[in-house]
């Protein structure tokens, strides 16, 4: 039998996986949407435009229903929704159940990072109401990288960080993606990490990763070091 490799880097995804905020995502883009006399349903939202960053959702969306975006246009949108999504947002925890203990338990054995399309204000200001912010060391925000998920960039590019900031070059495979999606397990594989699964937004059976969970309690250190361990028969 051959001796697993060790696991020295937790990459998360935000949305979906730390936040419960793809709810609030799709009202911010419903509202916004409407204003310009675009419908869009709760159910299109999650089959087609999730795995999108703002500005990614909004191109798709129109081009789907024939309208073309000035690129002024496009930047307005993106800001209206990011204020919409904050008055959602306010006066309330969007995080999902047990995600600031896993943060931190985590946090305590191996550097973490997020690799997220939201945009940066916006995880900011989540993780430092929650108290999180201290516990990683980069965040890979919308835009950060010239395409989003599922292109592999945004998790090469968290590597990248990480290696950096804690002088340690690490290897991709050294490192675990924590996703809720298709799109952002396809990029986490293509870039290379190993990866688990949360169903928090889809079903169990049609996330592909190495591991796929229910909920986020089972993510203790033992079990997400031990994921996509190749062993021989």
């Amino acid at each position: 039998m051959s001796a697993p490799s060790s696991t020295r880097a937790v990459v998360f995804d935000f949305d979906g996986v730390i936040a419960n905020s793809e709810p609030l995502h799709f009202r911010g883009f419903r509202d916004v949407l409407a204003g310009e006399g675009i419908e869009l349903s709760e159910a299109d939202y999650y089959a087609r435009y999730l795995g999108y960053d703002d500005a990614g959702a909004f191109l798709a969306v129109a081009a789907d229903r024939g309208v073309s975006l000035r690129s002024a246009q496009l930047v307005e949108l993106v800001r209206r929704k990011a204020i919409r999504l904050e008055e959602l947002e306010r006066d309330h925890s969007v995080l999902f159940p047990g995600a600031a203990d896993v943060i931190r338990q985590l946090a305590a054995r191996c550097p973490l990072a997020i690799a997220s399309g939201a945009i940066r204000p916006e995880i900011e200001r989540v993780l430092q109401r929650e108290g999180l912010s201290v516990h990683f060391q980069t965040i890979v925000a919308a835009g950060d990288t010239p395409v989003s998920k599922p292109a592999p960039d945004p998790y090469a590019r968290a590597v990248e960080l990480l290696s950096a900031a804690t002088g340690v070059a690490l290897a991709p495979g050294e490192c675990v993606a924590i996703e809720d999606s298709r799109w952002g397990l396809e990029s986490a594989r293509a870039a290379g990490l190993r990866t688990i699964a949360v169903a928090h937004t889809y079903p169990a059976d049609v996330l592909e990763a190495d591991a796929v969970v229910t909920e986020l309690a089972v993510l203790t250190w033992e079990f997400v070091s031990s994921v996509g361990y190749r062993r021989d028969e």
